[in-house]
């Protein structure tokens, strides 16, 4: 079996759909688990307009997508690929939480979904910043 695989992975073609599409799935789960943990919808709140919160849903999206490519770039295989990038999300949903506990006079979560720019803003700028920090420790 092993054999077979290694083979398809051989194929640069096969390999990058290979990445491609474990990377969106797990894209896809990272961002359910993100919008669990936030006190909105984002999905809600971006097709209500709210800039804030789609500025954080982006920023969440790249800094994912880019402890992906780090982990891709860094590991021989799909499965050390993985297991980096579950790891680097484990880090970025700390920083998030970091980020929630540091800021002791607002709540981040309220301010993005009242849609204050600024915080939204910040906010893209962290979890962007932590994804290259998380990123390039990946090994």
């Amino acid at each position: 079996m092993n054999e077979e695989v290694d083979q398809l992975m051989a194929n640069p073609y096969l390999e990058t759909l290979a990445f491609f599409s474990v990377a969106a799935v797990a894209l896809i789960v990272f961002m359910v688990i993100f919008n669990y943990v936030t006190r909105y919808n984002d999905w809600e709140e971006i097709k209500n307009g709210n800039v804030a919160v789609a500025m954080a849903t982006g920023g969440k999206i790249f800094g994912i997508c880019n402890i992906f490519r780090f982990a891709i770039l860094n590991n021989d295989t799909l499965l050390e690929s993985v297991i980096w990038s579950c790891y680097g999300f484990v880090l970025l949903l700390v920083a998030y939480f970091v980020f929630e506990m540091l800021t002791p006079y607002f709540k981040i979560d309220e301010q993005v979904k009242n849609d204050n720019k600024a915080v939204g803003l910040i906010s893209m700028i962290i979890s962007i910043s932590v994804s290259y920090v998380i990123g390039a420790s990946v090994t």
